[in-house]
């Protein structure tokens, strides 16, 4: 029997492609939460299994496991994927709660908490493989998006947290940091992304796309950086790189 895996927000952008690079290796799980159009066109094109929830919420979370248990046996891989930007664009000083509140509960504590349900399920074999979708955002600051920037600096952290205390259990956590990727959510910046990179933004002189992100997924879900828990991969044309 193949090896399972669960990829949250995979109708769309990073997530599909994530979804789509595993599915002719593993029995897939592919989270969406509105766009049931696009994630019916993702199970056609590669035979995934999809499901509907909300991470944010923890019925939501709940629902998922128990959807994952009703098929398969165990967990072998958890690709923390889902995320959103702020619906609108504010300096910090001008932001509000509720926004802030929104994009938190789905992009962190949403994570944090389907984290500490599969964790659970994988300790019980002894094995299995967690994978957190950052940013760059996580140390690069925006002021004008600042509750993204601040959900991803806190599953950064996360990673650090889980692969610490999974590393007994047999269970492997990593972070996958990607930069300027080609998907929705820059699509009204994407102009302006890609003017800055052709002005040398990045040592790499191209967008990233969805692939790039996918191809780092694979790596991990091979077991080939088994002795690396709780390894940051940039996957950013070296947008962290520092240079004078």
């Amino acid at each position: 029997m193949k090896p399972t895996a669960i990829v949250t927000g995979a109708s769309r952008g990073i997530g599909r492609a994530i979804a789509r690079e595993l599915s002719g290796t593993h029995q897939v799980i592919a989270t969406y939460r509105g766009r049931r159009d696009a994630a019916e066109s993702l199970q056609a094109e590669t035979g995934v299994e999809i499901c509907q929830t909300d991470i944010s919420s923890a019925a939501g979370r709940e629902a998922l496991i128990q959807f994952a248990r009703e098929r398969f046996p165990s967990l072998d891989l958890l690709v923390n994927n889902a995320g959103i930007a702020p619906r609108e664009r504010r300096d910090i000083l001008e932001a509000s709660e509720e926004i802030f509140d929104e994009v938190l509960n789905t992009n962190l504590k949403g994570p944090y908490f389907l984290t500490q349900l599969a964790a659970r399920w994988m300790a019980q074999s002894g094995a299995g493989r967690i994978v957190f979708i950052t940013s760059l955002s996580a140390y690069a600051a925006s002021v004008n998006r600042g509750e993204y920037c601040v959900s991803k600096a806190g599953l950064a952290m996360a990673v650090a947290l889980y692969a610490q205390r999974l590393a007994s259990c047999g269970v492997k956590v990593f972070e996958i940091r990607p930069g300027i990727i080609r998907t929705d959510m820059i699509a009204k910046v994407e102009k302006l992304y890609e003017e800055r990179i052709a002005g040398g933004l990045l040592p790499q002189s191209r967008m990233g796309e969805g692939s790039d992100v996918a191809r780092a997924v694979r790596a991990i879900a091979d077991g080939l950086l088994d002795y690396s828990t709780g390894q940051v991969l940039n996957v950013d044309g070296g947008f962290h790189l520092r240079s004078l």
